[in-house]
């Protein structure tokens, strides 16, 4: 019933629960929403859950995943019980006759053993956070002590905490949580924003991409950080979180491969590379548009200039006439497979990829063609991960 009905499932569930509770508008992104992004990945968690109810140990990344979140954006033990009200309720409106007491029942005893996993690893994740040295509880306030355009359409801002303390340190690939107050706006939005910092910079650095085009909340949020945020204002921020993150336990070659804004996490896991391992050799991919669009280029240069275990290869899809008189990228186009094999490691890699579902899903692919084992591949997606592991091999 699941699989079938899943996304009808949540679907219902949202529009339940922001009928009764419309107070957490504030901490859902409304443009994921509309989009039927939430749907799908709360569908997907849920469904992955009931399959493996007797062994939630097989689906402990998958928890973690979402605790992460869950714990960036204030997530707490009290709202379970409402998203369990709802989501029950949701399940016999959508099933109808087919929802029998029994299936309820059953769904109500799961549905505790699935809230309590959440609640036991957010509550570890909460300590954490607090308790670490810089940490914090909740939203602090930080300052932007800097903008910095990177591209026509990427601004990066350095963040430094209001009251001067020290900041908790963070593990390269992960994200912060910004909550903002829109003049206007009755309804407050986080967003997370992956560092583009290293551990050990004084501050934290986010690189933020304009989505002017979009006529959602989504590109209304970005375009306010973009225009009317200036040096000076203060933002309020949850402290480091997110498993998408550099295994620094490995020898082995890493494989960094980006597109667009997907650099972000990146450029933080080659600046903690080249800083804390330079015994590690680096293969640095990342595609963009054009030159106008590709953000840090002068940094990667400088980085790969300075580093020779690091190799840096640029693709455009569209390049410009000064980009071709440059000559300065190493492919026109997409990513294949043929190319790609040309430049990976020829031995195994830990691979690390972040950019748009396409990309993750066409790179993966080649990938698992070219032999690299799916557990060396690593990525972050906001959705049902099947939408990329469903990636035929062949």
């Amino acid at each position: 019933m699941l699989a079938e009905h899943g996304v009808a499932i949540t679907t219902r569930f949202y529009q339940n629960l922001f009928r009764e509770h419309p107070e957490l508008l504030n901490v859902f992104n409304h443009a994921h929403q509309r989009e039927g992004r939430q749907q799908a990945a709360l569908a997907g968690a849920v469904y992955a859950a009931a399959k493996h109810i007797d062994d939630l140990g097989a689906v402990l990344p998958v928890v973690k995943q979402i605790a992460h979140k869950h714990r960036s954006l204030g997530i707490l033990p009290e709202h379970y019980p409402v998203v369990g009200k709802n989501l029950l309720r949701a399940i016999k409106e959508i099933l109808g006759d087919a929802a029998t007491d029994e299936i309820l029942q059953a769904w109500t005893e799961a549905y505790a053993v699935i809230a309590d996993a959440f609640i036991a690893v957010e509550r570890e994740m909460y300590t954490q956070a607090e308790t670490q040295p810089g940490g914090w509880a909740g939203f602090r306030p930080f300052v932007i002590a800097r903008k910095q355009p990177e591209s026509d359409t990427i601004t990066s801002f350095y963040l430094r905490p209001a009251d001067g303390g020290p900041i908790a340190t963070f593990e390269p690939g992960q994200y912060i949580t910004l909550k903002l107050s829109i003049p206007g706006d009755p309804y407050t939005h986080l967003r997370q924003y992956s560092l583009s910092s290293a551990p050990h910079d004084p501050m934290y650095r986010i690189s933020v991409k304009r989505e002017d085009a979009r006529p959602d909340q989504e590109g209304t949020i970005s375009t306010y950080l973009h225009r009317k945020l200036k040096e000076g204002d203060t933002v309020l921020v949850s402290a480091p979180a997110g498993d998408f993150v550099l295994d620094r336990t490995s020898d082995r070659p890493v494989v960094l491969l980006s597109a667009g804004v997907g650099l972000t996490p990146m450029v933080s896991m080659l600046n903690a590379l080249v800083h804390d391992h330079p015994e590690r050799r680096v293969t640095f991919i990342h595609a963009t548009t054009s030159g106008q669009t590709h953000a840090m280029a002068e940094h990667l240069t400088e980085v790969a200039s300075a580093h020779p275990q690091v190799r840096s290869f640029l693709i455009y899809s569209r390049p410009t006439d000064a980009d071709r008189t440059r000559g300065h990228f190493h492919k026109e186009g997409r990513i294949d497979l043929d190319w790609l094999t040309s430049v990976l490691p020829e031995e195994h890699a830990d691979v690390y990829l972040c950019g748009p579902a396409p990309f993750l899903k066409d790179v993966r692919n080649a990938l698992l063609v070219h032999g690299v084992p799916p557990g060396h591949i690593h990525y972050e997606y906001f959705g049902p991960a099947a939408d990329i592991d469903a990636a035929p091999a062949s």
